[in-house]
This record gives C-alpha cells, structure tokens and sequence, in this order.
C-alpha cells in the first residue's frame, strides 16, 4: 500500500467547524462515511492527536490526512450474468438476486457482486477500496432487489450524498407475518449490536446505537400476512427486517429475525428492493426504476388467500 499523507492548517474561515466537516470540504471526492472510517482508524489527526469527529476545530490547528491508495486489485473478476437494469458513463442499477453477496469479507473474495461487477463493468469507483469498488450501498444477501452502482469517485459522492441527505428513495416490499394495524405509519427509533446475538442487530437506546426511520404502508392483506410497502429514510444494517420484527410482525423466511415456522420452501426472507428513485449524477434530471418480484416471491403470494 502506497501511503498519501496531506497536511492542511485551520484558517480563521473554520475555527469551531467540525473536523468531519472540515475535511469533507477539502476532500471533495470522499464520502463522509470513508472520512469516519479514516478518523476512526487514527488516519485523520489534528496536531498529532487522534480526535473525534466531531472535534470542534481551533485557529491553527494542524489537520493531517493519511489515505493508503492500493497498488492492485486482488479481487477477481468473474463471468457471473447481472440484471443490469440502466448504465451510463457515472452509474449502473442492479437487480441483485437473492442469494448473492454484494461485497465479499476477508479471506472470501469468489462469487459475489463485486466479482460480477468486475467483470461486467468497464470502470468502477475506487472510493471504498478494492474490496467494494462502486459499491455506493448494500442490500443483505437474501434480499433481492435494486443497487447503485457507482463508475467512477465524483458519481459516487454525488450518489452518497443523495442517500444522505434522503433524496434517494428506496422502497422495498415485503410479505410478512401477521395483519399489521394501522395499515400505515411510520418507525422510528435506535438500531445497533443485538447484546445476545453478535449476528444480529435490535432496538436499542439512542446511546447505544444509530438513529433509524423507516416508513410503512400495507398494500394488501392475506389470510395471516400482509403485503408491505417500506421506505428506507436511514439506511441501518437489517433495519426492515429490525423493525418488522420490533413490531411483532417479521418477514416471512428470515432465518434471524422471525422465530415462527416458515410454511414454504424458501432460502431466506420475502425482502425486495422494488423501486429506486435518484437523480442523475451529470445532469441532475430525477430518474426512477422498478423491477417486479421475483418468481418465487410471487409464487408464495399466488397461494395466499386475499382478505
């Protein structure tokens, strides 16, 4: 690894900004994700010193950023066939199937999205390295569905930045246990590390874990189910299938979060990122895709009785 280190002194413009934020502004082509990672890692300090993110910079303060720019790649690319629902010169959407890992984990680099993508797209973003290159966010791996891909650093800012700032929204449907009352509403509340079970996430207090918003809406219901629509405004790990759960209501095949016997044949839960509405990174002009359930998906509704 190639280690790039740039040092910036604080002018009197941003005394009292946060370092976060300061560095962001100065380091346009990185997502404020990767600037946490880098202050949380001790790759960011001010006057020699680790500080938080949100230390409050003063006059003078030396900040000092140290990125580690790889070599080469080690991953793989391989010939696995992608849904590849739009592509331009600054992102590609993705049905993912169910089943597929979106990025692969240390000492697991085969058969997983990115492999797919390595092969499949010319260029990529570098921003989160050469173990998730373009991937701007993630869906678990038996959720099926659509992602952003992001083909180059500017595009995938301007992508994160949407997702941030909630003017990317990201609707999933979902069959779930139980009839849901109100048919509306909206969760909102803390996700972090389930004390119990380090593989799973849960409610927790607002010390403890990251704010969490989810927005609910029925779209029909089923003899024992109902069908439903969520809107993601964070993006937490296993946040619907959480907050399905939290309300007594899990989704239908989630080996983790619902307890009850699942009646059919399925390899994980009826969890599918539907719709995807953004605006395009070079022009700005709002863009929206959907894809249709999978088959499987729509053969469990088939059986069901409506209510």
């Amino acid at each position: 690894m190639e280690k790039n280190i740039k040092e910036f002194c604080v002018d009197e413009t941003n005394v009292g900004v946060r370092l976060d934020i300061f560095v962001s502004s100065i380091l346009t082509d990185s997502t404020r994700s990767h600037i946490k990672t880098l202050i949380e890692n001790k790759k960011i300090l001010v006057n020699g010193k680790s500080v938080k993110a949100g230390f409050n910079l003063r006059l003078n303060d030396c900040v000092t950023v140290e990125e580690s720019k790889p070599i080469s790649s080690t991953m793989k690319a391989e010939d696995i066939k992608l849904d590849i629902v739009y592509e331009d010169d600054d992102f590609a959407v993705i049905n993912k199937p169910q089943g597929m890992v979106v990025h692969p984990a240390v000492g697991n680099y085969e058969h997983t999205l990115v492999n797919a993508l390595l092969f499949n797209i010319k260029n990529l973003s570098g921003i989160n390295g050469v173990i998730r290159p373009g991937i701007v966010h993630r869906l678990d791996k038996e959720t099926s569905g659509l992602l952003v891909i992001a083909k180059n650093d500017s595009a995938h800012v301007n992508l994160s930045k949407q997702i941030q700032e909630k003017t990317c929204k990201r609707y999933y449907l979902a069959l779930v246990e139980g009839t849901i009352k109100p048919d509306c509403g909206e969760i909102i509340n803390y996700i972090g590390r389930d004390k119990k079970n380090r593989l799973k996430k849960a409610v927790v207090s607002e010390k403890e874990g990251k704010l969490a918003h989810t927005i609910y809406k029925t779209v029909k219901y089923y003899n024992g189910y109902s069908l439903v629509e969520f809107e993601l405004k964070t993006g937490r790990t296993h946040q619907i299938r959480v907050h399905s759960s939290f309300m007594h209501h899990p989704i239908v095949g989630d080996k983790l979060y619902n307890n009850n016997k699942c009646k059919f044949a399925l390899n994980g839960q009826l969890l599918h990122a539907y719709k995807l509405v953004l605006k395009r990174p070079k022009d700005n002009k709002e863009l929206t895709f959907v894809v249709d359930l999978p088959d499987y998906f729509k053969k469990v509704l088939n059986s069901l009785k409506e209510v």
